[in-house]
């Protein structure tokens, strides 16, 4: 039984935190006492979803440029109080094939998904050491431990998170700070909108990967991979020869689910959004 009592008080900061993953995960801390602040890109929908749930802190931030990052920071010190937990959430996750890949959008998702990863890790650090306390915690994916056709600088971007994490937490080892990835399969949020999971797969709610950083926040570990059933699949495929394992996404429908399976139509309002 997880005793979320030690999660009561503290000020926990999440990006990306206006819609989805983000989301959901202030919104379960919140309701186990946690002091929450939460940004967003997305300014008009990260106040109006900070309004409408009362969180302590909300407002406009933008992970990719370090003065925007770091004013967040220290707002979110100066009105609660030292942070406790960073989960950097905020990512995109544009379709299709490379060679169609605009480098804009290739750009795009790096600086969110790694820059704004590792710029959000080294503030939160070098606030967090001089307590000798303090846990970042990296949102990745199933998809940095794999390689799904479609998703190609996505995929990238997520195995950078996972090393990136891994290697903090060596870096690190013995000061009082811990460093954690999250890897959830397909969710039902907008990322994921016009994606049908692959066959036995799932999708999984948002809550669920809210519950599984709660858990994380109470006791520590390196990695939590959201489904269970996904993430036992996903690390025997990697400890499988190659081409048995490729052949093992071919058949669950891996291949075309992120590529000629997508609905483009559903998807086209989130794509326009990630773009600007």
């Amino acid at each position: 039984m997880t005793d979320f009592g030690t999660i009561a008080g503290k000020v926990v900061v999440i990006t990306g935190g206006a819609r989805g993953i983000g989301l959901a995960t202030a919104t379960a801390l919140q309701a186990l006492g946690a002091k929450i602040a939460i940004g967003d890109i997305d300014e008009t929908t990260v106040k109006e979803s900070g309004a409408a749930r009362g969180f302590d802190l909300y407002g406009k931030l933008d992970v990719t440029d370090q003065q925007s990052f770091g004013a967040f920071l220290d707002d979110v010190e100066r009105r609660l109080g030292p942070i406790d937990v960073l989960i950097n959430n905020a990512g995109i996750m544009p379709t299709g094939r490379v060679v169609d890949e605009p480098d804009q959008i290739t750009r795009r998702i790096l600086d969110i998904n790694v820059y704004g990863v590792i710029l959000g890790s080294k503030l939160a650090i070098a606030r967090m050491l001089p307590r000798g306390r303090g846990h970042v915690i990296n949102i990745a994916s199933l998809a940095g431990e794999t390689h799904i056709p479609g998703l190609a600088t996505y995929n990238a971007s997520k195995h950078a998170v996972l090393g990136f994490t891994d290697t903090l937490r060596e870096e690190y080892r013995g000061t009082g700070l811990r460093f954690s990835s999250v890897l959830p399969t397909l969710t039902k949020t907008e990322l994921g909108t016009g994606i049908t999971a692959p066959r036995v797969l799932r999708p999984a709610e948002p809550e669920e990967i809210a519950d599984a950083i709660a858990k994380l926040i109470v006791a520590p570990r390196s990695k939590v991979r959201v489904t269970t059933v996904a993430g036992i699949i996903s690390q025997v495929v990697g400890f499988l020869p190659e081409a048995v394992g490729d052949a093992i996404g071919r058949a669950l429908g891996a291949q075309s689910a992120f590529l000629d399976d997508v609905d483009s139509d559903a998807r086209k309002a989130y794509e326009h959004r990630v773009r600007e």
